[in-house]
């Protein structure tokens, strides 16, 4: 059974595990202003991080959140994970690996 490269359906396990991962890592990326913050205060702090990295940790979740609720960010993700599903259906090498650099010389 060969599967459609350009086949837009979604199963359950792509659209609740595979494209919120990419979110995570895309909101990571728009967040890590707030990631730095939050690390230079959890290194600085020690074992007082939970008190004192309160306000730090509260921006961090706010700009995480504001990417996971939002429709458009889901959709751009979605698309990025259709666009590499389709590569990998067409060609059969996972993009990782398609975006390492192949020997040059055997």
């Amino acid at each position: 059974m060969a599967l459609d490269p350009a086949d837009q359906h979604l199963r359950h396990v792509e659209k609740d595990v595979l494209i919120p991962k990419i979110m995570r890592e895309k909101a990571r990326e728009r967040c890590s202003e707030q990631v730095q913050d939050f690390t230079k205060c959890c290194k600085d702090s020690g074992i007082l991080m939970v008190v004192k990295c309160r306000k730090e940790n509260s921006a961090l979740k706010e700009c995480l959140t504001a990417y996971y609720n939002d429709p458009a960010f889901y959709e751009e993700c979605k698309m990025e994970y259709l666009k590499e599903r389709e590569d990998f259906r067409r060609t059969g090498i996972p993009s990782k690996k398609r975006l390492q650099k192949l020997p040059t010389s055997m």
